[in-house]
């Protein structure tokens, strides 16, 4: 068997990266933060912004709403 061969056949799930876990947020029902998302990454509000710009490159349509001067962030998934 070769390397490549072994890899292919590897049943090991991949990696949960910070911004599958923003697009887990986002899509629950309630949206999120962007404190929330601070907190879930550790990253600086900028920088999660940023990472909001990369989901709807992948698709993802991202609406928000301000209500009481917090804003909310939810997005629905690709098909």
């Amino acid at each position: 068997m070769t390397k490549s061969t072994a890899k292919a056949t590897d049943k090991t799930p991949s990696r949960v990266t910070k911004q599958d876990r923003i697009a887990s947020l986002l899509l629950r029902d309630e949206g999120a933060t962007l404190d929330q998302m601070v907190a879930t990454t550790g990253w600086l509000p900028h920088t999660t912004q940023a990472a909001l710009t990369g989901l709807r490159k992948k698709g993802y349509a991202i609406e928000s709403d301000k209500v009481d001067g917090v804003r909310t962030y939810r997005a629905v998934a690709p098909e």
